[in-house]
């Protein structure tokens, strides 16, 4: 049987936590590693993430974001796709599977997520995703951001990192261009300026800002 060709997969929503903490060397961020037989992205390391999953679109989630992020979450968004609730949701839920942290809604900013970026995956890769990439402060995390003991087996050698020695790593290169841009996120407002979008849905690749 012939397989279906690359640019026929489907492109599923998806929603990554860069999950970041200060420290007196600078901002560290949590990233594990995924198998080395994962059918995507093997042995590389990423931040904890994952396909939106159907139960996400009636998962209620008590977390509030900044009014500009939940129309950024809508801007350009497939008819049918996932909505920005359940992107949200999604979100919350793979941080928890992965690493055993949960975010709470009790935080000094009220908005304890962020969405910062956005990419589609390339044609030709053996999965494809529509993902949403969220900044979140350790300080919204419930207990102890360094008990891991809860989390499945699908990320390992989770640790925290700062963000110059986390490019140092084996990363795909969206992680990258996502690393990149922490920096000066932390920095400044993360609401304000657009979130970056790297969209290869098409046959040419863009770059743009959704506003």
């Amino acid at each position: 049987m012939t397989p279906e060709p690359a640019a026929a997969l489907e492109i599923r929503p998806a929603a990554t936590v860069v999950l970041w903490r200060p420290s007196l060397a600078g901002p560290q961020v949590l990233m594990g590693q995924r198998g080395a037989h994962a059918a995507f992205m093997p042995s590389k390391y990423v931040f904890p993430g994952g396909a939106v999953d159907a139960d996400d679109e009636n998962t209620s989630c008590a977390l509030t974001l900044h009014a500009a992020c939940w129309q950024r979450l809508d801007l350009d968004r497939p008819p049918e796709s996932a909505s920005p609730r359940a992107i949200v949701a999604a979100a919350v839920r793979e941080l928890w599977e992965e690493t055993g942290l949960q975010l709470t809604g009790n935080h000094q900013t009220g908005h304890p997520l962020r969405f910062i970026f956005r990419a589609i995956t390339p044609p030709g890769r053996s999965r494809r995703f529509d993902a949403r990439f969220f900044l979140a402060d350790a300080a919204s995390v419930t207990g102890n951001p360094e008990d891991f003991s809860a989390a499945s087996d699908e990320l390992s050698h989770l640790h925290w990192i700062g963000l110059t020695q986390a490019r140092a790593l084996d990363l795909p290169f969206i992680t990258e261009v996502v690393l990149a841009e922490i920096g000066q996120l932390l920095r400044c407002d993360p609401t304000s300026g657009g979130v970056p979008f790297f969209d290869n849905s098409g046959h040419v690749p863009t770059f743009r800002r959704l506003d």
